[in-house]
């Protein structure tokens, strides 16, 4: 097993992973709209093009640009400037459109892959591929073909999921979370009568990681990783309850 880590640059969370991802790895970041599944997004992409020389490329199918623009600078990141030296490329574009560019080598997106040089990849959210099909065995297909397109190219990709409350035990439609390597699950909770955010790595193919629920925090500088939550059960539900002593 190699020793390389792709790491996100939040301390905390490459702690958990034990020193990070594996080089190549295909992760599903899972959360509710608002739990800051992008901002962990555009860290592991800053990380990477500012620390590392990794350029990296976020695709989105809802967010334009400008968006994201704004989004980054509520925490702090200027995104024009690494955009200008070509170490992080925004693109706005459909499921259906990526998907035949994955499956076509002179795509604009494989091109820009290897102009680039892509090394990190955001694709935002994998769940608007499920407007392409309500076939199970096709949906599957279509992960199939997307995450290994990624693999080929030799990237490190976070594919954000969105879900509801109670999605976490039930098994992902099209089978994704069996897919991929590595899965991080962020959860709003209910303790004592006020919501917290909740982040665990649920499935880390290839390496241990760290077991426990982890409080995070979201603010300048993207997320910032606290202690574990203790005396606790009941925390993926969403209403956690105080464990008898």
């Amino acid at each position: 097993m190699t020793n390389e880590r792709v790491t996100t640059g939040i301390k905390g969370l490459d702690e958990m992973l034990n020193g990070g991802f594996l080089p190549n790895s295909m992760v599903l970041v899972r959360g509710a709209p608002g739990a800051g599944k992008t901002s962990l997004a555009l860290q592991f992409l800053l990380h990477g093009a500012t620390k590392h020389d990794e350029p990296g490329l976020l695709i989105s199918f809802e967010e334009f640009p400008s968006s994201l623009h704004r989004d980054a600078e509520s925490l702090g990141w200027n995104l024009g400037d690494l955009e200008a030296s070509g170490k992080l490329h925004l693109m706005f574009t459909s499921p259906a459109v990526l998907l035949a560019s994955i499956e076509s080598p002179d795509s604009r997106l494989n091109q820009l892959i290897q102009d680039a040089n892509i090394r990190r990849l955001v694709l935002d959210s994998i769940s608007h591929f499920d407007c392409l099909t309500s076939d199970e065995h096709d949906l599957r297909h279509i992960y199939t073909s997307v995450v290994n397109g990624l693999r080929r190219e030799g990237i490190t990709a976070m594919l954000l999921g969105e879900e509801g409350r109670a999605d976490y035990q039930r098994t992902s439609k099209g089978g994704i979370s069996f897919i991929v390597d590595a899965i991080i699950m962020l959860r709003y909770v209910e303790i004592d009568s006020a919501m917290q955010r909740a982040i665990v790595v649920l499935k880390m193919r290839g390496s241990d990681h760290a077991k426990e629920i982890r409080r995070y925090e979201i603010g300048s500088g993207g997320l910032t990783i606290k202690n574990a939550f203790a005396g606790r059960e009941g925390l993926l539900s969403g209403a956690s309850y105080r464990t008898l002593p």
